[in-house]
């Protein structure tokens, strides 16, 4: 079955990093890692909640430390694209993670950036810089201010890692310099924390998407106010599963999100840690939620749509989804 055209708006570059890929970039930079193989790495993939995933997530990043490792990450996410149906990716990356570890702000955009101009035949990409929600504002503020000279290739900023006892309105400075310097704005909302966490989001951050966004559905106004305004919501399925949001994919609250009428789409988060990419979340949702060939085309089209592309290039993929025959 052909893979639906979609884009994918809510991909962690970090979170692409295959087991064997850690092993090959380590032998690469002379790392040695605290695990012998491939397959015990592997089994340190047993998450209980975001938290216990961030732990070894961040501790994976340690062999990511020149430009050539950085474009090697990108491009083989990028390689894969195709076959997924995305034509398009909006991707988020992390420099404060690196800046911790002495790597360069240069280093890491440079070198996201060498793929994405490598690979721009193929998909086309754009880069949107997230802060740590569990760092200070001043050290996000201060990533912003390193990042002023690249922004030519940065399209927005968001807001990621733990959530919970990190309110949206502890970067609220920082995300107004960003809206004042053009960029489009995104956050992490909803996903473990409460919904006050979206509306804060949208009211003090002035996010125009929110990532994940689940837990709106126990807020009945909000609920509403995300369907008057169609506000886009990234979901991701495999994800939520991985993390415990939901006991099972079965349990997942799609279905009713498109029910409620929102714009919902489905992406894959971290898929080398969360069991699979985005076409594996939409053959999830196919198989354990019932999703119809009309939902998922919805959902291709709401991706679009929610993507921060031009009109006219918007309007070129809605046509190739409308020819899209399963």
């Amino acid at each position: 079955m052909a893979a639906i055209p979609k884009a994918e708006l809510h991909v962690h570059i970090e979170g692409t990093l295959e087991p064997a890929m850690v092993f090959d970039l380590a032998e690469r930079n002379h790392i040695d890692l605290p695990y012998d193989s491939v397959a015990e790495l592997e089994a340190k993939y047993r998450f209980t909640d975001l938290q216990s995933f961030l732990d070894i997530y961040y501790e994976n990043m340690a062999v990511l430390r020149t430009r050539q490792d950085f474009h090697d990450l990108a491009a083989a996410y990028l390689r894969t694209c195709p076959e997924q149906g995305v034509r398009h990716a909006e991707i988020f990356f992390d420099p404060q993670a690196h800046l911790k570890r002495g790597v360069s702000i240069d280093t890491v955009i440079t070198g996201l950036c060498d793929a994405i101009d490598e690979y721009r035949d193929q998909v086309s990409a754009s880069l949107i810089l997230c802060f740590l929600r569990d760092d200070t504002a001043e050290s996000a503020m201060a990533t912003l201010l390193a990042a002023e000279p690249y922004l030519d290739r940065i399209i927005g900023v968001g807001l990621d890692s733990a959530e919970v006892g990190h309110p949206p309105s502890k970067f609220a400075e920082v995300f107004q310099r960003a809206r004042e310097k053009g960029l489009k704005v995104v956050a992490h909302a909803g996903e473990e924390g409460p919904p006050e966490y979206v509306r804060e989001a949208l009211d003090v951050l002035g996010a125009q998407r929110i990532d994940h966004g689940i837990r709106a559905l126990d807020d009945p106004k909000l609920v509403a106010r995300l369907r008057r305004e169609q506000i886009p919501l990234t979901v991701c399925p495999l994800s939520n599963v991985r993390l415990g949001v939901f006991g099972d994919i079965r349990e997942h609250t799609l279905p009713r999100m498109l029910d409620e009428g929102l714009l919902v789409t489905v992406n894959s988060d971290d898929p080398a840690y969360f069991g699979g990419n985005v076409e594996a979340n939409v053959a999830a949702i196919r198989e354990h939620l019932g999703v119809t060939e009309k939902q998922l085309r919805a959902l291709a089209e709401n991706s679009v749509r929610a993507s921060f592309l031009d009109e006219q290039t918007k309007e070129r993929l809605l046509v190739e989804v409308d020819a899209w025959n399963g």
